[in-house]
């Protein structure tokens, strides 16, 4: 396991950890449990399977969640507020056209404590989010372990609060299979036929609709050129569709120019697919490459956005007595 320091923030160092395998190598930093970096062998030589960067100062000043766990709720929670045991609680205003909705929260902005495991085969982590931090109620100890399996990236996210609080975080990687380039040849398959359609800002509905004769129709794997020639993008929630066997892929992905394809496995009931059609980032990133709109595609496994006003929808409320966990894996390999 190789260690390195990686710059300084007003919190103090950042280190970076490189996890690897004879079928990949993952490198993770303490800022954020940022995934920087993931190389596989393509065509072509080593190539990064993530949207990255080659410092410090990118990740503070440009990164759109870049790699990050994010939370303590990921995702949009309507004009930044919610209710609970009969006490309204105000979030950071931080999304929306005029800031008035909540999203993802502080984790990715934070310096997580770091350490390698003694077999060299995983990295954990770990926050302590005090309470009232962005607005939420009571401190929640968080907990973060990677662990590289041959091709396979295990990522277990835990956190235990001191009294009853809404968790639901998020592994947040932009993945390009090519390396370089668009994500619009990729092919996309989704374990989903139903999604939660969005208003004008991106705030769910409340309401649960097929995806069928949509662009967001991926039952059948097709690629996103192909579902979506006017360039809509994607950035919504997918049902994965109940009783699923978990021990089945929930979506994959594949590109044609390395032949190297991505496999995700969750135990969430929702999977935010999100290709960044308008998003552009201003600074190089990994071999100087530039991010423009498609450059990436998001797997967020997460619980559905907006929840705290949805009390039908599976609930992201946790306790002492019901601690908050997730198991996400992700593979890259050939064929």
């Amino acid at each position: 396991m190789k260690k390195r320091h990686f710059g300084k923030v007003d919190q103090g160092q950042v280190e970076e950890l490189v996890l690897e395998s004879a079928d990949a190598a993952v490198s993770i930093l303490n800022y954020g449990c940022i995934t920087r970096d993931w190389r596989v062998d393509g065509p072509r030589g080593s190539l990064p399977m993530v949207l990255g960067f080659p410092d410090i100062g990118s990740y503070v000043q440009h990164s759109r969640g870049h790699g990050a766990i994010v939370g303590r709720v990921a995702n949009r929670t309507a004009n930044a507020e919610f209710k609970l045991e009969g006490k309204t609680y105000h979030l950071t205003r931080n999304h929306g056209p005029k800031q008035q909705h909540h999203i993802h929260g502080c984790l990715a902005d934070r310096l997580w404590e770091m350490e390698g495991d003694s077999t060299g085969e995983a990295v954990h982590l770990r926050y302590l989010s005090p309470d009232g931090e962005d607005g939420f109620p009571g401190s929640v100890d968080f907990r973060v372990t990677y662990r590289l399996e041959g091709p396979k990236l295990v990522c277990e996210m835990s956190g235990l609060p001191d009294r009853p609080t809404p968790i639901n975080l998020a592994h947040h990687n932009y993945f390009n299979l090519g390396g370089t380039g668009t994500v619009r040849d990729h092919v996309l398959w989704i374990d989903a036929e139903d999604y939660t359609p969005l208003d004008a800002e991106n705030i769910p509905l409340g309401t649960i609709a097929p995806v069928e004769g949509t662009h967001l129709d991926f039952c059948d794997a097709r690629s996103i050129e192909e579902s979506d020639p006017e360039r809509k993008g994607i950035d919504n929630n997918y049902i994965l569709r109940p009783g699923r066997d978990q021990s089945d892929p929930a979506a994959w992905a594949s590109c044609p120019r390395t032949g190297l394809r991505l496999r995700v496995w969750t135990d969430q009931p929702g999977l935010q697919i999100f290709n960044a059609a308008t998003m552009t980032i201003g600074a190089p990133g990994l071999g100087g490459e530039t991010y423009g709109p498609f450059a990436g595609l998001c797997f967020e496994a997460q619980h559905y956005p907006d929840s705290l006003h949805n009390p039908d929808w599976p609930s992201i409320i946790r306790s002492p007595e019901t601690p908050y966990f997730q198991r996400l894996e992700v593979e890259i390999s050939k064929g």
